[in-house]
C-alpha cells in the first residue's frame, strides 16, 4: 500500500496506518524531498519532476499487487502518477484512492503560495491540522514555511493532464462530509476518469477526516484490495487441468 501526503505533508502523517494493515499488506509512505529524512533534498514545485521521481522510486515495488493513496495534494500526484505509469506500460495499482481532492475537471489552480506570511497560516489554521503552537513558532516557520510554500505552489500551479481515455485502475474517492475544500459532487466525478468500477465513501470530519478515523479509512482502503490478495494467492496454488 503506497501512500503520498498532502501539500506540505510527511510519509510520518501514516505512521499509525501499520498497525491496522495486515501482516500480508505493507504500508509504503512516500517522504517527498526537502523534509524530514530527505531534508537536504531539493524541493520539487513542478508536478511532472514529482511523478518522473516516484516513478523511479517506486519501480522496485512494481513486480507485486499494490494499492495507491493520495489525500489532498497526495491524490493528484497518485493520479499523474498513474498516467506516467500507464505511458511507460509499467505495472498499474490494483485501486487507486483519492482523499480529499476534487477530480480532474474541476481543478483549480491559485495564488495563496505567494501570500505573506499571516495570510498562509490562517489558511493553515483553518485546514485544522496544524497545532496553532506551531504556527506561532518562529523556529518553525523558518524549517516549514518554505516546504509548505513549495507543495502549494505546485498544487496551484498545477494543470492536469488531459488523458486520451478512461484509465483501467478502479478508483475510490474518499472525502469528508464537513469538507470545505471540495463538494462531494466534485469528488464523485473522479467515476469519469476510470472505465473500471468507481466507489464514493463519505466519513464523518472535514478535509483531515481520516486523522481522526483511522481504522475505519485503512479497513475500507484495503478491503477490496485483500479479496483480490486471497484470489490471486488461490490461483497461484491451483494446478491447471490436463486436457
Amino acid at each position: 500500500m503506497v501512500c503520498l501526503p498532502h501539500a506540505g505533508g510527511t510519509a510520518s502523517f501514516f505512521r499509525d496506518w501499520n498497525r491496522y494493515l495486515p501482516g500480508n499488506i505493507e504500508l509504503v509512505a512516500i517522504q517527498y524531498p526537502g523534509r524530514q529524512e530527505r531534508l537536504d533534498d531539493e524541493l520539487i514545485n513542478n508536478m511532472a519532476a514529482l511523478t518522473e521521481e516516484l516513478a523511479e522510486e517506486i519501480r522496485p515495488l512494481l513486480d507485486r499487487p499494490y494499492i495507491l493513496f493520495g489525500h489532498s495534494m497526495g491524490a493528484a500526484v497518485c493520479h499523474e502518477l498513474c498516467l506516467l505509469l500507464t505511458q511507460r506500460r509499467l505495472r498499474l495499482p490494483e485501486r487507486l484512492i483519492v482523499s480529499a481532492r476534487e477530480a480532474p475537471m474541476h481543478n483549480l489552480t491559485g495564488r495563496l503560495h505567494l501570500a505573506p506570511d499571516s495570510i498562509f497560516c490562517e489558511k493553515l489554521s483553518s485546514l485544522g491540522n496544524t497545532p496553532p503552537e506551531l504556527l506561532h513558532s518562529d523556529e518553525w516557520r523558518k524549517l516549514m514555511l518554505p516546504v509548505i510554500r513549495n507543495d502549494y505552489q505546485l498544487i496551484e500551479t498545477y494543470q492536469p493532464t488531459q488523458q486520451s481515455a478512461p484509465m483501467p485502475i478502479r478508483i475510490s474517492a474518499f472525502v469528508g462530509s464537513k469538507d470545505n475544500e471540495l463538494t462531494i459532487a466534485q469528488a464523485a466525478d473522479w467515476s469519469a476518469v476510470t472505465s473500471k468500477p468507481f466507489e464514493l465513501r463519505i466519513f464523518e470530519g472535514d478535509h483531515f477526516y481520516l486523522c481522526e478515523r483511522c481504522a475505519p479509512v485503512v479497513t475500507e482502503a484495503i478491503r477490496s484490495f485483500q479479496l483480490q490478495l486471497l484470489n490471486l494467492s488461490s490461483d497461484a496454488k491451483t494446478w491447471p487441468s490436463t486436457p
